[in-house]
């Protein structure tokens, strides 16, 4: 299916089109690019401009270029425009505008990428759904995803995120949401924004851009739940709360054979559902995603039912069972709310021991080495039987410990994993867990290494 011609493209960026082209697909990088694709040459890392030749032998359509690029020929199918990082956001807004979807935008300090994922596998069935890819949620990827949505989507999940004040504001406009939710606030991102209030602010103005009379699912029973509640206010938004005190709050939730079984109230209603993990967090921003669909006019009852095929991403949560350990990768990210929760997951299964295998929490801010030190005193953290530590703020954590509970020390992630055949054995349920650069994720490609091996 045709997604942009030659002439919508260049009307919607005020470009100039060479060659009578239609794109399939938009991409902004040659190794996952396919055939039929417009290729947009961002500037970031490397000139996307180096890439358009490239680009246009692996069969893309068109190039989105701000020149013509060396070793391209001047007759190439192109779309000339003076901004290419402009052109994409004019792109995306078009596609936004096209579209008579529904649209729900995500927010939060924690869960963001695995609630769209919720909301997305929650909504199969029920038409053509349109959700980012992976965590494009900045300057660059929400654009691109709006420019991806087909004209006919009937509901779109857009991933909204931040890492410095004054940037959720803008791609909340430019995503015209009908529903916005935030899946918690907590401390991340703290250097750039000195307290939790900051966030709190930064993270409500994804209610700027919404639709008139849009809706607001936020997060009950925070201690900053009243300054999002504020800013919902202001955009004229109808508030639904969602929390153990929440119009959308958990009724009930049981684990059975590594599954949770649920009931909750949305707003009314009762439903059960059941989600394929036993982190009880996820059942929280479960109940958020069903509140957000029925604000969106999706029907609750099917919604709740699709949700059972939902299953944790990689890095953020899921279980699986490594040659005698079961294995809780969850090292895509870390946070105190979110090593909180994982460490709740980690305590909850059976296993000989629970071993945790933490990495540093980066952008705290000047409290950081307190924040992880208090980790030690986390209820969970009272039944790890062992953990194990790498890098220099953690070490806080690591020294706040009982001297028994204490493992391997490492100044390095990668040194822990160097030493995989002593941080772990047969019966153990483990959890893994830091910043994405931390690169905690080694322990975990060393933990399935040498699992692979055993197999071998």
């Amino acid at each position: 299916m045709t997604l942009w011609t030659a002439a919508e493209a260049a009307a919607a960026t005020g470009g100039r089109a060479q060659g009578d082209w239609q794109a399939h697909g938009v991409s902004i990088d040659t190794r996952t690019i396919q055939p039929g694709d417009l290729f947009v040459a961002l500037a970031a890392a490397r000139d996307g401009h180096d890439f358009v030749a490239q680009a246009l032998e692996k069969g893309a359509a068109a190039a989105m270029v701000s020149r013509i690029p060396e070793g391209v020929a001047s007759d190439a199918p192109l779309l000339i425009v003076p901004d290419v990082l402009r052109a994409l956001e004019d792109l995306g807004r078009a596609g936004r505008a096209r579209t008579q979807a529904r649209v729900i935008a995500i927010t939060g300090s924690v869960g963001k990428t695995s609630t769209k994922d919720m909301a997305r596998t929650a909504l199969a069935g029920q038409g053509n759904i349109h959700a980012a890819e992976a965590s494009y949620n900045n300057h660059w990827g929400v654009p691109l995803t709006l420019a991806r949505m087909p004209a006919d989507t009937d509901f779109a999940i857009i991933e909204i995120g931040m890492n410095h004040p004054g940037e959720i504001a803008p791609l909340s406009r430019l995503t015209r949401p009908h529903v916005a939710m935030i899946t918690t606030v907590a401390a991340a991102h703290l250097e750039a924004f000195g307290a939790l209030e900051g966030i709190a602010h930064e993270k409500g103005a994804i209610f700027e851009g919404l639709q008139p009379v849009g809706h607001a699912i936020i997060p009950e029973d925070l201690p900053v739940t009243q300054i999002l509640r504020d800013c919902a206010d202001r955009a004229g938004a109808v508030v639904i709360g969602f929390g153990e005190h929440g119009m959308a709050r958990p009724l009930r939730t049981d684990v059975a054979d590594d599954v949770l079984a649920c009931r909750a109230r949305i707003t009314g209603d009762s439903v059960g559902f059941t989600l394929a993990t036993t982190g009880r967090h996820f059942a929280m921003n479960a109940v958020g995603v069903l509140a957000a669909l029925a604000a969106a006019g999706a029907d609750l009852a099917q919604a709740a039912a699709a949700l059972s095929a939902w299953q944790p991403p990689a890095g953020r949560g899921a279980v699986e069972d490594l040659a005698g350990i079961r294995l809780i990768d969850d090292a895509y990210n870390a946070n105190p709310t979110s090593l909180a929760a994982g460490l709740a997951t980690l305590v909850g299964l059976e296993g000989q021991r629970h071993v945790a295998i933490l990495g540093d929490m980066l952008e705290l801010g000047p409290d950081e080495d307190r924040m992880h030190r208090d980790i030690a005193d986390d209820p969970a953290m009272a039944k790890v039987d062992l953990v194990h530590a790498a890098g220099p703020r953690m070490r806080h954590l690591y020294d706040a410990l009982p001297p028994a509970r204490r493992g391997l020390w490492a100044e390095q992630a990668a040194d822990l994993a160097g030493q995989v055949q002593q941080l772990v054995a047969p019966g153990d349920v483990v959890l893994v867990k830091g910043s994405k650069s931390s690169r905690i994720s080694l322990v975990v490609q060393a933990l399935r290494a040498g699992a692979a091996q055993e197999k071998g």
